[in-house]
């Protein structure tokens, strides 16, 4: 298998009032926000159009779970299917089944200190 994570996807952490975080964000730092966050856009090696998401979310969100850390990364990856037949062959706990939608496939995993960890594959059509 080539390569493995090719960028950071996104960044989500878990906040008391996400919209008072987005606009803080917005008003100090800049960030353009919205009902999700932030996307910043990028170009990769090859100059094709990227987008790294930030997210705040509810701090009594499940969707870190089974992690109960504050935080989870998003990583963009090559051939989700394929990385995550290694990455079970190397002992990595997956969490879930592989999700596919319009802009990409999901997977997530744990690692050693039980941070869930978010692998998505974007879809060819999409700069997300």
């Amino acid at each position: 298998m080539e390569k493995r994570v090719t960028g950071i996807g996104g960044i989500f952490f878990k906040t008391n009032d996400p919209s008072k975080t987005r606009e803080w964000y917005k008003n100090h730092l800049g960030f353009d926000t919205n009902d999700y966050g932030c996307s910043f856009n990028w170009k990769d090696e090859n100059g094709k159009e990227c987008t790294t998401q930030w997210s705040p979310f509810k701090a009594d969100t499940k969707y870190f779970s089974p992690s109960e850390k504050e935080f989870m990364i998003n990583y963009r990856v090559e051939n989700l299917e394929e990385l995550l037949k290694v990455l079970k062959k190397e002992g990595v706990t997956i969490v879930g089944e592989m999700e596919t939608y319009d802009y990409g496939k999901f997977g997530w995993i744990l690692d050693p200190d039980g941070n869930k960890i978010e692998l998505w594959e974007p879809a060819d059509e999409t700069i997300l």
